[in-house]
């Protein structure tokens, strides 16, 4: 396992460092990172000018929901950028050699590349969160703490393993692009803002079908009070978990179906 791990952060390290050769491309996207964060805020901000409150989630609520959303969201290109490139190399070919490689091929994939973009967008959310929590009369104690540390790691393990599992498709699909990953990434948007504020059908969509809820909505619930919600983000390891699971599930089952060049 430690060996797995190693491997993994050296691939990712060795892609950061060729990124890092470039540093006017970094600073420009590190900005665009951190723009996206400011145009979301004031969006926020916005809306919470002329309404106190939404569904009964207040600016600040609403503000740790979206930071959530997004911080997951720019974790993904920091620690598993290579899955949106799974189309691209079955296409060409280019899976072929990682089969051979005494390493899992998922792996192999999810850490072939890293996103310069999320840089810029982990450091605008993580100061929404931290103005978020700030906000909140949230009763820390070394026990929720922990709690907040798990519930955290959960949020953005199940990000990661929708995506990649979305992009898996595309060993059936045989499609050169991603789009069936993008459809539901977009999807995955929806749960920036508290989920009350949609209908019971997107609700179950979002919680059982396809659990974004349990990435931003459920965390930020426990953590800011919101009784109602808040005991479902206790079952976020669990849902990580079995994402996991059908992840690598979803991903063997298209190896076997897989074709190389040579076919």
């Amino acid at each position: 396992m430690i060996w797995t791990v190693r491997i993994y952060l050296r691939s990712l390290g060795a892609h950061i460092r060729a990124i890092l050769e470039y540093e006017a491309d970094f600073w420009v996207l590190v900005a665009a990172g951190l723009l996206h964060q400011i145009a979301g805020l004031v969006f926020l901000s916005a809306v919470f000018a002329r309404v106190p409150s939404i569904n009964g989630w207040g600016f600040h609520g609403t503000l740790l929901v979206y930071a959530f959303t997004t911080f997951a969201a720019g974790t993904v290109p920091l620690v598993a950028d290579g899955m949106w490139r799974l189309a691209g190399l079955i296409r060409k070919g280019e899976l072929d050699y990682r089969l051979v490689r005494p390493y899992p091929v998922v792996l192999q994939v999810l850490s072939s590349s890293v996103g310069l973009q999320s840089f810029g967008e982990l450091t605008g959310s993580s100061i929404l969160i931290v103005w978020a929590l700030a906000g909140l009369d949230v009763d820390w104690s070394p026990w929720r703490v922990a709690a907040a540390l798990v519930l955290f790691v959960s949020a953005l393990v199940i990000r990661v393993a929708i995506g990649a599992a979305s992009n898996a498709v595309v060993f059936w699909l045989g499609s050169a692009n991603s789009l069936f990953a993008f459809s539901l990434q977009s999807v995955g948007d929806m749960a920036r803002y508290p989920l009350t504020v949609y209908s019971l059908a997107f609700r179950i969509g979002l919680t059982i079908v396809v659990p974004f809820a349990f990435v931003s909505f459920f965390p930020a619930a426990w953590l800011a009070g919101y009784a109602p919600a808040a005991p479902w983000a206790l079952g976020a390891p669990l849902v990580a978990a079995y994402c996991c699971g059908v992840t690598v599930w979803v991903f063997r089952r298209g190896l076997r179906r897989y074709d190389s060049a040579g076919h």
